[in-house]
């Protein structure tokens, strides 16, 4: 998630005036590369106003919507929090064929308004209320491809024609939905249960939507950032 605003925005990067955080790398630096985007992930994930770059810690995102195995799953109003402190772990670059991979580790926790309504594995599940997802250790691998256009200044800048990832959780995740079955407890306690000690499953079951959202929520902060500053801000050939 954080990785395409801390290591996009520092990639075979110089300092300019238009992206002062940006440290200097020279291309192929793997090095540098990984260690500036390490030190600028804190600071662009409270936002670059400037640039057009909304905050990412605070996330916020207006809705999600998923039909995972028969489970119909409307998220409202998601705030994502922890997103500062995420780390990337690991990048590739690729400039003769504009193709980049990053994986980072999060741990986040998305809060705001649910409506299920199907079956969730095994066990049939209806509600909607107020929801937490904690997910603790993350790992997102995710790719792009760019593209060279022109800017409004005449100059060259990146653009993001396409993207895909992957994730696995590592450490676990926590999930808890008020209003279960209307407050139903008898009902809604062996669900509660259930979600817990099956975070593996829930996880694939549930987080598809919501991990795809938070990224394409990073992805739109790049772009702002690509449509702000030139590539050859970006990066020493």
């Amino acid at each position: 998630m954080l990785q395409y605003i801390s290591f996009l925005a520092v990639i075979l990067a110089v300092e300019s005036a238009l992206a002062p955080f940006i440290k200097p790398c020279k291309s192929g630096d793997n090095v540098c590369i990984l260690s500036s985007a390490r030190a600028a992930a804190p600071i662009l994930a409270e936002g670059v106003p400037a640039l057009d770059i909304k905050p990412i810690d605070p996330m916020a995102i207006p809705l999600i919507t998923g039909d995972q195995g028969g489970l119909k799953m409307v998220f409202t109003d998601t705030v994502v929090t922890g997103m500062k402190g995420c780390v990337v772990e690991a990048v590739k670059h690729d400039l003769s064929k504009s193709r980049q991979t990053v994986v980072t580790r999060c741990s986040v926790t998305l809060k705001g308004n649910y409506n299920l309504d199907g079956h969730l594995i095994i066990l049939p599940v209806q509600g909607q209320g107020k929801y937490t997802i904690t997910i603790q250790d993350i790992v997102i691998k995710t790719y792009t491809e760019l593209q060279t256009v022109e800017g409004s200044d005449g100059k060259p800048h990146w653009h993001i024609a396409s993207w895909s990832h992957r994730y696995t959780t590592k450490t676990g995740a926590q999930f808890h939905f008020d209003n279960l079955f209307n407050g139903n407890r008898v009902l809604a306690d062996p669900v509660d249960e259930f979600l817990n000690s099956n975070w593996q499953e829930v996880m694939e079951e549930v987080a598809p939507p919501v991990v795809k959202a938070t990224v394409q929520g990073v992805i739109d902060a790049v772009e702002a950032l690509y449509k702000a500053v030139p590539v050859e801000q970006l990066y020493i050939s």
